[in-house]
């Protein structure tokens, strides 16, 4: 047996390149996603500076719109708070709400309580569940957006006739007005909606997609036909973009997670469940219960035992070891004793039975068979020497 002085220190904490090793293809994939997010934010910040904004010159911006409209004698003018856009609401006035579902819903009541008998048009961009229901009741929006952009008018709308096709595609909606056109459907569900008011002479357009208020976007299709005929049929045009924070809302009132997530959330994740169930079936390698095989060739217990020891040694795991010698010495003194198998394990039962035989002091018994592990590897050989004497000594008696 080595003595324990010439034992190599060994730890099993990884090292520094082990670490490195293990981590760097995560470490990688992080910086990776954090360069692909700043690029598109950069992107995006670029490209969608002042979207939907009639003074903005941007490839989203609207100022092409508001140029013809001003052309045409039609006066546009923004505001950025519900009270401008409530109190602009007239016979004689168009009402453009950019971005609708930035409201909360008491804004949204609001809004709707002014414009419902105004008798003026309320034109709604690109609005979802969360405000179409509440800015225009009897109206839906469907979760599944439309596959294509460009559509047909399909109805009896005059400005939708005269425009001809167009770039509607987008979110899609469902009415129980009979009265209301429903113009350029996808897959049967209308894109764009007029919504006559119930008093009053005004009425509600409901526009699936904002493409064709974009600069870039306003020479395609019909597209500035269009939307000159639905933003020029009263001689004010009032430009309401919601800010991201309005003073006018609630403070008590703020969307839920689910009303933050975007349309079509529901089948995207069913997508993704049904990908990685695919990809489990795939990979997994067996199937049924298991199956016993043959080992190639025999492996003698003595091997077994060495090879098990030099792992212990190379892991300092001095306790693990003693605890295992300890444990199969019980195991094997206790039918010596007559103990049960079961409580070989318990120093009140195996104790007393093995001073019964031997007559010596319980206390060294206990430190030997339930003591605690060695703290070094002589401390180890010694224990195991002891152990080996103490069964050889229940055997003679």
């Amino acid at each position: 047996m080595t003595d324990a002085a010439t034992l190599p220190a060994t730890s099993t904490s990884p090292t520094t390149r082990q670490v490195w090793t293990r981590g760097r293809g995560i470490a990688l994939a992080v910086v990776l996603i954090l360069v692909a997010a700043f690029v598109m934010a950069a992107v995006r910040s670029q490209t969608r500076h002042g979207e939907l904004d009639p003074r903005s010159v941007d490839p989203y911006g609207s100022r092409a719109v508001a140029e013809l409209l001003a052309d045409r004698g039609v006066s546009t003018r923004v505001v950025t708070s519900l009270g401008a856009a409530r109190a602009a609401a007239g016979p004689d006035t168009t009402l453009l709400v950019a971005t609708p579902d930035r409201l909360t819903h008491q804004q949204q009541t609001r809004l709707h309580a002014a414009t419902a008998a105004s008798g003026g048009r309320t034109v709604l961009v690109a609005a979802g569940s969360w405000s179409v229901e509440r800015l225009a009741p009897g109206v839906t929006a469907d979760p599944a957006t439309s596959i294509g952009s460009t559509f047909a008018p399909e109805c009896a709308l005059p400005e939708a006739r005269r425009a001809g096709s167009a770039d509607t595609g987008g979110i899609r909606y469902t009415t129980t007005h009979l009265d209301a056109d429903s113009c350029y459907p996808s897959q049967r569900l209308a894109t764009l909606l007029r919504v006559p008011a119930a008093s009053g002479g005004g009425d509600t357009v409901v526009l699936g997609a904002p493409a064709i208020l974009y600069n870039k976007r306003l020479g395609s299709q019909g597209n500035a036909s269009l939307a000159l005929q639905l933003l020029g049929s009263r001689p004010h045009l009032v430009w309401y973009l919601p800010p991201l924070s309005d003073a006018s809302a609630t403070k008590g009132e703020r969307k839920s997670f689910v009303d933050l997530l975007p349309s079509g959330w529901l089948w995207g994740t069913l997508q993704l469940f049904v990908a990685a169930a695919l990809a489990a079936f795939w990979r997994a390698r067996r199937f049924g219960p298991l199956v016993l095989e043959r080992l190639p060739v025999v492996i003698r217990a003595s091997e077994t035992t060495e090879g098990r020891a030099r792992l212990y040694r190379k892991a300092n795991a001095r306790d693990r070891a003693a605890t295992a010698l300890r444990s199969t010495t019980r195991t094997r003194l206790a039918p010596l004793v007559g103990v049960p198998v079961a409580q070989a394990h318990a120093p009140e039962a195996l104790l007393p039975a093995l001073s019964a035989h031997l007559r010596g002091d319980g206390q060294d018994l206990h430190s030997l068979l339930f003591g605690p592990p060695p703290g070094d590897d002589a401390a180890l050989i010694a224990l195991t020497d002891n152990l080996d004497a103490l069964e050889r000594e229940v055997r003679r008696s």
